[in-house]
C-alpha cells in the first residue's frame, strides 16, 4: 500500500531524501513528475499529470505565475492550493490527497515517521530526534543558498557575490557535519544512520549539480563549490562519509544514475 504520494521535477536530489528513506524503511511511495522545463505542461493536483485540453475547461483549475526556476504559468487545482498553501514542489500528500506536506525536510521526516515500526531513522529518544532536527534545520540556509546558486547558473547571471556566498554557507555546514563525524562512520547523531544523515548527502548531491554548467562557470570565472578533492581535505570525516552513503546499497539507486550523469558531464567539459 502506498504511504506516501509525490509530485516534483525530477531528477531532484532533495526528492531523494524522501525515496532514500523509504527505501530503508520498507514503504512504498508514489512518485509523479517530469523535467523541470515540463512542468507547466503538467496538472498541479494529487492526481498530478500532463494537461489535456479539456483540463483548461474545468472551474477548478487557477493559472499561476511560476515561481523560481519554471518560467511559464502553472496550472494547479483548488484542491491542489488547499492542500499546499505555498503551492510549490516537492509536493508531497497522503494517500487519500486530504493531507498536504511540503518542504523536502518535511517530507523526510514524513516518511520516517512512517516507516518508523521498520526501522528506526529518527532518533531512540526526544533529545536524539532533535539533534537529528538540528541538523536538518543547520542545512536550511544551505539548501536557500544553493538553490538561488543552481538558478543563477542556470540563467547564465551567476555573479562573484552568488559563488562566495554559497561556498560560505557550504563550509559552515560541512564543517559541523565533519566535526560531529569525529570517531563516527556509521551517522552523523550518536553514530547512528538516520534522517540527518539522509539530509546531508542529499544537500551534497544538490550543490553537485553546478557541475552541469561547468561551462558558465568558467565563462563568468568563478570558483567551484563542489570540489570533491578540495573539499576531501579540508573536511575528511564529512566527504568520506558523503562517499560511503553514496556506494550504500539503500542510497546509490537514486544518488548513483544523478551522479554518474554529472560525472560525464565533468569528464567531456574537461575534455573539451
Amino acid at each position: 500500500m502506498v504511504a506516501l504520494r509525490m509530485f516534483s521535477y525530477l531528477p531532484n536530489p532533495r526528492l531523494m531524501k524522501a525515496t532514500i528513506a523509504a527505501r530503508l524503511c520498507e514503504i512504498e511511495v508514489d512518485i509523479r513528475g517530469d523535467k523541470a522545463d515540463n512542468l507547466s505542461d503538467w496538472l498541479w493536483d494529487f492526481d498530478a499529470r500532463p494537461l489535456v485540453n479539456s483540463d483548461y475547461d474545468r472551474t477548478d483549475l487557477v493559472a499561476k505565475s511560476a515561481h523560481t526556476g519554471f518560467g511559464k504559468k502553472l496550472y494547479k487545482t483548488e484542491q491542489f492550493l488547499m492542500a499546499q498553501p505555498f503551492g510549490t514542489v516537492p509536493a508531497a500528500f497522503s494517500p487519500d490527497g486530504t493531507v498536504g506536506i511540503w518542504e523536502s525536510n518535511s517530507i523526510l521526516r514524513a516518511v520516517a515517521r512512517l516507516g518508523c515500526a521498520n526501522r528506526n531513522l529518527y532518533g531512540a529518544d526526544a533529545y536524539e530526534a532533535s539533534r537529528i532536527d538540528s541538523f536538518l534545520d543547520s542545512a536550511l540556509v544551505f539548501a536557500r543558498q544553493s538553490q538561488i546558486y543552481l538558478l543563477a547558473l542556470s540563467k547564465s547571471d551567476c555573479t562573484i557575490d552568488i559563488q562566495k556566498e554559497t561556498a560560505r554557507c557550504f563550509d559552515i555546514f560541512l564543517r559541523g557535519v565533519d566535526s560531529a563525524l569525529a570517531g563516527s562512520v556509521h551517522g552523523i547523531v550518536n553514530n547512528k544512520l538516520s534522517i540527518a544523515d539522509i539530509c546531508f548527502v542529499c544537500e551534497v548531491c544538490q550543490v553537485s549539480r553546478e557541475r552541469a554548467h561547468l561551462k558558465t562557470i568558467s565563462e563568468n570565472r568563478l570558483d567551484r563549490v563542489y570540489n570533491f578533492d578540495a573539499l576531501n581535505l579540508e573536511f575528511p570525516n564529512a566527504m568520506s562519509h558523503f562517499d560511503r552513503l553514496c556506494k550504500n546499497e539503500f542510497f546509490s539507486p537514486d544518488i548513483d544514475p544523478l551522479m554518474s550523469k554529472l560525472a560525464k558531464r565533468e569528464k567531456d567539459f574537461n575534455n573539451v
